[in-house]
């Protein structure tokens, strides 16, 4: 009889999400495990556990997956998890905290769409801020575009907070091969005179971007926002837009919504959940790859 796909779903919270349960088993997981309030230091012990139970061809039905809600937490334990394997003894790790990763690939997928479509350029050399960017979703969304070429800031109420998360982004997901720098929300009537991108990426239902602020900014032309819940975290930019103009935007701005965003990471969760199962070797996934395969999402349904 041949053994049950098996997902070890690790989490530094008391809770598993159920939205990544839901996920995990939708794409093809006949058993979603739970363990909650995981340290860094039980990583290797919970994974040893893992590969050790089954034969090295049966451990193809068998992958970790680290949630949270701690970025830099996530890809420690997926790098002390890849150092924990004993080859061939070996299973692929997928860390998506809080969904942070897909979220972000998502809606940095959806910008460089409408960069391409409406401007004809890329991420390549645009300024781009992150409002509330101090965020799980914030930091992966900075460095996506940052490891694109981008120029970014992150924005947040707290300018030492936002330094501070600016410089780890910097060392600890950049090698050092970016420099995302940082702002305070009570400045961005100045940042948003030279942003090309604006992302809000903070707590729902709160504006980060007013209409005023959208109105003034002159070379903006794509504003995403991963708020659902009302108010819009950007001015005129509601949950399902999809690359239609931004009422109010003197330069001709397009907005892209959080369904449509949602829309775009569901597919790259799937699908990084799904060829942990497929692949003939084991990965280890993390932001960078739900961007090249958001990217790919979007090109295919294009």
């Amino acid at each position: 009889m041949e053994k049950p796909y098996i997902l070890h779903m690790l989490t530094t919270a008391k809770n598993l999400s159920p939205f990544d349960v839901n996920m995990a088993m939708d794409a093809g997981w006949v058993s979603a495990v739970p363990y909650i309030n995981v340290e860094l230091d039980e990583i290797q012990g919970l994974v040893q556990d893992a590969i050790f139970s089954r034969s090295a061809k049966n451990l193809k039905r068998t992958a970790i997956f680290i949630g949270g809600r701690d970025t830099k937490l996530a890809m420690d334990m997926l790098k002390t998890a890849k150092k924990s394997m004993v080859p061939p003894f070996e299973v692929s790790v997928f860390a998506d905290p809080s969904g942070a990763f897909t979220t972000a690939a998502g809606m940095m997928a959806a910008v460089e769409r409408e960069l391409m479509a409406k401007f004809n350029t890329t991420l390549a050399g645009k300024t781009m801020l992150a409002l509330g960017g101090t965020g799980p979703v914030g930091q992966a969304a900075a460095v996506i575009a940052a490891k694109a070429g981008a120029h970014v800031r992150i924005i947040g109420r707290q300018l030492e907070k936002a330094q501070q998360v600016a410089e780890m982004c910097n060392s600890e997901f950049g090698e050092g091969k970016i420099n995302i720098t940082a702002g305070a929300d009570i400045e961005k009537s100045q940042y948003i005179k030279t942003a090309n991108i604006v992302v809000a990426t903070g707590a729902a239902g709160i504006e980060l971007l007013s209409a005023e602020l959208v109105a003034s900014a002159p070379k903006l032309k794509v504003a995403a926002d991963v708020n659902a819940v009302p108010p819009a975290g950007i001015a005129g930019v509601d949950a399902f837009q999809n690359g239609t103009a931004i009422a109010g935007s003197n330069s001709g701005a397009v907005g892209i919504g959080a369904l449509a965003i949602g829309n775009i990471k569901y597919q790259a969760q799937n699908r990084l959940l799904k060829q942990m199962i497929e692949a003939d070797k084991p990965v280890y996934l993390h932001f960078e790859h739900a961007f090249e395969v958001a990217r790919a999402y979007i090109k295919s349904a294009s």
